[in-house]
């Protein structure tokens, strides 16, 4: 897939992990974007691991794994932006 290909499906799959996930996340589009192609590798990756396939274009299976990685991907930086408790206040 081309660098067009690969922000367009970043974006596709960064609004549907948004939309399975909603809340309240900074960053806007941009972040949306990122955390989509990097679930599309990260998807990719762990399903060529499991022998799930590998992310190879847009096709429903690459799609799937994408978006998978994308809402892992959700989950981790909500848990890291996540502001301590530190008991005081």
């Amino acid at each position: 897939m081309g660098f067009f290909s690969w922000v367009f499906m970043g974006l596709l799959v960064g609004l549907l992990a948004k939309f399975i996930m909603p809340g309240e996340d900074p960053g806007g589009i941009f972040i949306t974007i990122l955390i989509g192609i990097a679930g599309a590798f990260l998807g990719g990756f762990i399903g060529s691991f499991l022998g799930l396939g590998t992310v190879s274009g847009f096709n429903f299976g690459s799609f799937l794994l994408a978006t998978g990685g994308a809402v892992l991907l959700l989950i981790l930086y909500r848990v890291i932006k996540k502001k301590p408790s530190t008991g005081v206040e």
